[in-house]
């Protein structure tokens, strides 16, 4: 899959990968949706935000771990 509407820059946030050169790192998109935000509540919080970019920033997530090794706790 191609990210279009991801972004990185060493020279902005500290090269974290960002929505479409926006200030706002894919971290804290996925991380309001785990709390239980809704994509309504997400752009209300974040106007510059549009739907398809929160659904890239999952898509995006999904594809950073896909098939590695993550630490769980003991015995999971």
């Amino acid at each position: 899959m191609e990210f279009r509407r991801i972004t990185t820059n060493p020279r902005q946030m500290g090269g974290v990968p960002c929505v479409r050169g926006l200030r706002i790192p894919l971290a804290t998109v996925v991380a309001l949706v785990a709390e239980g935000q809704t994509p309504e509540q997400i752009l209300v919080l974040y106007p510059d935000l549009e739907a398809e970019d929160i659904r890239e920033a999952l898509f995006f997530a999904a594809e950073a771990v896909r098939e590695r090794a993550l630490p769980l706790a003991a015995g999971e």
